[in-house]
């Protein structure tokens, strides 16, 4: 054990340009990202499941480590990854998952963001597959830029709707609870 341990460490001094991963749910989650030009530190990461099938990876970006919602949300820039495990998983179900994401982000007064909400769902017409990897850079003061199996999809402004886009994972009421202590790293 000791032997690879200073093997991996070996490596990555001489190696620096290599990312570490660590598997969960059978997908390999970067230690690190570059994403809009930031390099960003992989916080945590953990499954969304539900009735006992794992759906998806989800896994979150920050340039420090946080273990608030609150400092997430304060960070200049935060990523947001999700790794579809699950055939169970259609563009219906995950917009309807999303919808009711934002409902709970926002205590159900989504007026105010609704045409973001509309942009972003319309992000999810396309078949989602086993496989896919979606990942939502939040940049603050600017919005949300969404990528799909990294081609940039499209970028949505507006700083409420960023906030509401982290809490549908980190929020008071989220899409899972041990999904959101995972992804905080707690």
């Amino acid at each position: 054990m000791k032997l690879l341990s200073t093997l991996t460490l070996a490596t990555a001094l001489i190696l620096p340009g290599i990312t570490l991963a660590k598997e969960v749910s059978g997908i390999q989650v970067a230690d690190t990202l570059t994403l809009e030009n930031q390099a960003l530190v992989l916080n945590g990461a953990g499954v969304r499941s539900k009735f006992f099938m794992d759906l998806y990876v989800g896994s979150l970006y920050v340039p420090n480590a946080a273990k608030s919602t609150a400092t997430v949300i304060e960070a200049p820039i935060a990523a947001i990854r999700l790794n579809i495990t699950s055939n169970m998983i259609t563009s219906d179900k995950m917009r309807a998952a999303i919808t009711e994401g934002f409902e709970y982000a926002t205590a159900d007064n989504t007026a105010d963001i609704q045409p973001q909400i509309d942009a972003f769902m319309a992000l999810f017409k396309d078949e989602i597959k086993q496989g896919d990897q979606f990942t939502f850079v939040t940049q603050k003061n600017t919005g949300v830029s969404a990528y799909k199996n990294d081609q940039k999809q499209a970028t949505i402004e507006g700083e409420m709707f960023r906030q509401a886009l982290l809490k549908i994972w980190l929020g008071d009421k989220p899409a899972q609870q041990s999904l959101k202590e995972a992804m905080l790293g707690q």
